[in-house]
């Protein structure tokens, strides 16, 4: 993004110099002076635009590329950075149109329909950006960037063996780049290939240690692996915290909050997944059931395209912010400024997550809930929510850097959002087979798991299996390793990503759901209830291995929870073998899931008020005694 072309001046040459070596804080104050001496200097307002962008300076970065271009509207590596800033601030139609012009402007600029194919990929045009991309490595067969977008299309189409083999088509450029690394590894979780994901992210970080957005996928993928205890998983969350976290200048001011302890909380949730998301589902009755009285309900959201449940989300907030596309400490300021009492973080280190808010301290109380079960690492989030099973009593917490406070019942309250699928019969009824299935997503599906499956398969010959897993080679590796364990590739089917409706319909193939380990199903579990569908599950050595058997403990079904590989065999054949209790659990299931916890929003509600004002009080005391 950096040309030099254009100018010899001294200054900003030792500025270039100091940028093109990664050393930015050094770089602008000679940019600056450049520009004292020169005010209409364009390509020093566009160097600064685009370290300003780099730095995530968003507004900064596209006030001063703008200013470059009506000074030298012809060039087009200015509206092609520009165009990659407004893309990154979400102004996505804006960017699209910046950087056609680019390409009018310079057709042999391989950068230009690059970086429009990353913007269309953002808007989900992926058949349109991998056009684009091709058009790029047409004119410029090693040009790196557009391998990294050519490999997200195609991820975006559902064609992961191209993906991968795109990005290890760029790595053979460029063994050392670290976003190349980082997306193999995001298509090699999505394949199963958990191992291989770890190890891609390692690789990453080998190359930039402070790559912080891979190191909150490298804690997400380690709970998929059976490799990592909770002691691993807690011991790299807090890695990411010493490397990321601590060596930030601590900027925490004094909280001026009212300190009554019971008056009206004000709460701000920050979530990318305000839409139809797993997490999602699960917060819409804690919102619509949230007293208003006691609670007045901020919501942050970092949602880069909005849907119906969205919509729904937004109708339910007192207050609703759009904060994707502004920097960590922009979202900061805007909570302080909100006096937002207890502030809830939804994501831990999944995609989007705003933990670098947290950092910076903008509320007195912050607490984090409702991503996963597990921990931030983050010093500066003092609580988490969990219950009783997740954690039970007793149990070592020396693994989370946070206090668990624990719900009474449940960690999932959970919203169908489909009450017009009805319930069809067990699919044994009409087949005369029993089928299997487990519709969780394919990275829980690992050997281990398939060897465990086909256990069970093997004890009733003519059952079947159904499997939700992409195509490609994937599908393939599945296959061979159960053909292995004496499977016949006949007796198994595979489905893809589907839209909900059709996806909760496709489990009247299903008799009995099979669970995975160590990552149990948690939403989809809860899916496959609503539709009467039991799961039997097996308990894992980390808390998200523990789902299922919080789930069913609070649907009164914990007989389907396995402690050994071989009560699961046993509980699933039993299970399976059992047509006149199928038919039954089939029947009674969704009405179970209606009178449990699991669906008791004001329930859940009241419980996690009374953790939130908890909180608040101990926080108002610790003033009170200062």
């Amino acid at each position: 993004m950096i040309d030099l072309s254009a100018s010899d001046d001294g200054i900003l040459l030792r500025a270039v110099a100091l940028h093109q070596a990664g050393q930015l804080q050094q770089a602008e104050p000679l940019y600056r002076k450049a520009l004292a001496c020169r005010p209409d200097h364009p390509d020093a307002l566009h160097l600064l635009g685009v370290l300003n962008g780099q730095l995530g300076r968003l507004d900064e970065a596209i006030e001063l590329i703008r200013r470059a271009i009506t000074l030298s509207p012809a060039v087009a590596r200015y509206h092609c950075n520009l165009g990659k800033f407004l893309g990154d601030k979400g102004l996505l139609d804006e960017a699209v149109a910046t950087l056609r012009t680019a390409i009018d402007l310079a057709p042999d600029y391989a950068q230009a329909p690059s970086n429009l194919g990353a913007v269309l990929n953002a808007m989900g045009r992926f058949d349109q950006a991998a056009t684009v991309c091709r058009d790029a490595l047409a004119i410029a067969p090693r040009l790196v960037a557009a391998y990294i977008n050519l490999g997200n299309a195609f991820r975006g189409q559902t064609r992961p063996d191209e993906a991968i083999a795109t990005y290890r088509a760029g790595l053979e450029i460029e063994p050392g780049n670290a976003e190349l690394q980082h997306n193999l590894g995001n298509l090699l979780k999505d394949t199963g290939q958990v191992e291989g994901a770890i190890a891609a992210y390692r690789a990453a970080l080998r190359v930039r240690p402070d790559f912080a957005e891979t190191r909150h996928h490298l804690i997400n993928t380690l709970h998929y692996s059976p490799a990592y205890d909770a002691a691993a998983l807690g011991e790299e969350a807090r890695c990411w915290h010493r490397v990321h976290v601590a060596p930030l200048p601590r900027s925490c001011r004094p909280h001026d909050n009212d300190r009554t302890p019971d008056r009206r909380l004000r709460v701000g949730y920050v979530s990318p997944d305000f839409r139809e998301h797993p997490v999602g589902l699960n917060l819409l009755p804690l919102f619509r059931e949230h007293d208003r009285a006691l609670i007045e309900l901020y919501c942050y959201s970092g949602a880069a395209r909005a849907d119906g449940v969205t919509e729904r989300f937004r109708a339910l907030a007192d207050r609703w912010c759009d904060i994707a596309g502004l920097s960590h400490s922009q979202v900061a300021e805007l909570v302080r400024r909100d006096t937002i009492d207890v502030l809830v973080d939804l994501s831990l280190h999944a995609a989007g997550n705003r933990l670098f808010v947290f950092a910076l301290e903008p509320a007195p109380v912050q607490v984090t809930f409702a991503g996963y079960p597990g921990t931030t690492g983050l010093e500066a989030i003092g609580y988490r929510l969990t219950d009783p099973y997740l954690d039970p009593p007793g149990a070592d917490e020396s693994v989370y850097s946070e206090e668990s406070i624990r719900l009474p019942d449940t960690f999932w309250c959970y919203e169908p959002l489909a009450d017009e699928v009805e319930v069809g019969p067990p699919p044994a009824t009409a087949r005369g087979v029993v089928t299997f299935g487990c519709l969780n997503n394919f990275c829980k599906v690992n050997e281990s798991v398939l060897r465990l499956w086909a256990r069970v398969m093997s004890e009733i010959p003519s059952s079947g299996l159904l499997v939700s897993s992409p195509p490609g080679e994937s599908r393939q590796r599945m296959l061979a390793i159960l053909q292995a364990a004496g499977i016949a590739a006949g007796r198994v089917e595979t489905v893809g990503h589907m839209p909900r409706l059709d996806y909760l319909r496709s489990y009247d193939r299903i008799d009995v759901g099979l669970d995975t380990t160590p990552y149990n199903g948690h939403t989809t579990s809860l899916d496959a209830y609503w539709m009467g569908v039991p799961v039997v599950t097996l308990v894992g050595h980390t808390i998200v291995g523990r789902a299922g058997l919080s789930q069913l403990t609070n649907l009164g079904l914990s007989e389907l929870v396995a402690r050994t590989d071989d009560d699961y065999v046993r509980i699933s054949v039993d299970l399976a073998r059992d047509q006149g209790r199928l038919m039954h659990l089939r029947s009674t299931l969704r009405q179970r899931m209606r009178r449990s916890p699991l669906m008791d929003g004001a329930r859940f509600a009241r419980n996690v008020e009374g953790a939130f004002r908890e909180m608040w009080r101990r926080w108002c005391a610790a003033g009170a005694s200062a």
